[in-house]
């Protein structure tokens, strides 16, 4: 999984770009670069030829990207701070690119997810199974299930260096252990500033897989940012993959859009749908 692109920082904001995902994601938008950033990311698009630049901007500054030419594919109300929205805009230099190709699989996918909208779910770990944060320590077993799901990621969530410096920052890792065996993980990357966390990187081994363990991550984690002041999660998760986006809908999530052919992900560019939830 070793093809990654390149972050960079301009003023305040940081930029993903590369070949592998074919885009230009600024991740971090900060308010007095938008004009700068809008022109930059602009220029690198088109010199390195890629097909589209993915932002998530605050709903005042929605104006400044449409008339750039982005389209609003996903909102999330509350994101800053409980009070303003969040837009996922695109803006595509290749208008193929924005053609859902799966739209039928897609569409599908969401109507069995909202037919489990809310559903109770158990929050008991198995006998002979515990939840735990992760450590340093854990990082290579974390590298290894990661490899084993994800043949491709956005991210190098496969090296166990990237793990351990990512939990010394705004990265929480939780884990479902079998003894010393991980059976599953996931994350959640804490805003404290804007009172968000993003809960991303749902993996289940192959031999644990059918027991609800991505819920009952999803649980531990709601539970432990609601103690730390935090009042949204959301995920930006595979469009096309049933289980995943059912467990969020039914762990009461909202659906928030869908972002076309986003991500390099599991082997190809898939479209991601964006899910929150006020906690």
């Amino acid at each position: 999984m070793k093809h990654c692109d390149v972050i960079v920082h301009r003023g305040d904001s940081v930029i993903q770009h590369g070949h592998f995902n074919n885009r230009v994601y600024i991740m971090k938008l900060a308010p007095a670069d938008i004009h700068d950033i809008i022109r930059y990311a602009d220029d690198l698009a088109r010199k390195e030829g890629y097909s589209k630049i993915f932002v998530k901007v605050p709903e005042s500054s929605v104006e400044i990207f449409a008339s750039d030419g982005y389209i609003s594919e996903a909102t999330v109300p509350s994101f800053y701070r409980g009070s303003e929205p969040a837009v996922f805009m695109g803006k595509y230099l290749e208008p193929k690119r924005k053609e859902i190709l799966d739209a039928t699989v897609t569409a599908s996918v969401l109507s069995d997810a909202f037919s489990h909208a809310g559903e109770r779910q158990t929050h008991t770990v198995p006998d002979g199974f515990s939840l735990t944060h992760a450590h340093a320590g854990d990082a290579d077993d974390i590298a290894i299930l990661f490899r084993t799901v994800f043949p491709t990621y956005p991210f190098p969530i496969d090296d166990p260096d990237y793990i351990r410096k990512t939990m010394q920052g705004s990265i929480r890792y939780f884990l479902i252990k079998k003894s010393h065996l991980l059976a599953a993980v996931a994350s959640c990357e804490i805003d404290t500033e804007n009172q968000n966390a993003e809960v991303t990187d749902f993996a289940t081994g192959p031999l644990f897989r059918g027991r609800g363990f991505a819920s009952l991550l999803l649980h531990a984690m709601e539970t432990e940012l609601k103690k730390g002041g935090i009042r949204l999660a959301y995920t930006i998760c595979r469009a096309g993959f049933r289980p995943i986006n059912t467990v969020f809908a039914g762990a009461g999530y909202e659906f928030g859009g869908t972002l076309p052919n986003n991500t390099n992900i599991c082997g190809s560019v898939e479209s991601m749908n964006v899910w929150y939830k006020n906690l």
